[in-house]
């Protein structure tokens, strides 16, 4: 599967709750957090400044899932990725 244009396909990846001063922090208590965190697996030909496997922060509201051969991904354009994670 690739991407073309300025898409991105990305894996995304779920957190595992934190701790914080002893005090577990659920998905609920979460909610309001706006960006979320993904690998890529795919970049676009129009794409600058990330690659595949890249770990990025993206807009929780962005793009849309597909289902390929079982498993699901999201397909954002490049404008919703907030940091690049080095």
């Amino acid at each position: 599967m690739k991407a073309i244009n300025d898409y991105v396909i990305v894996n995304p990846i779920k957190e595992e709750p934190k701790s914080v001063g002893g005090f577990i922090i659920t998905e609920n208590t979460t909610k309001d957090i706006r960006y979320l965190k993904g690998s890529i697996i795919s970049c676009g030909n129009f794409t600058e400044g990330i690659s595949e496997s890249n770990i990025i922060y993206y807009d929780k509201h962005a793009g849309h899932s597909v289902i390929v051969d079982g498993a699901q991904y999201l397909v954002i354009r490049q404008r919703d990725i907030v940091l690049v994670e080095n």
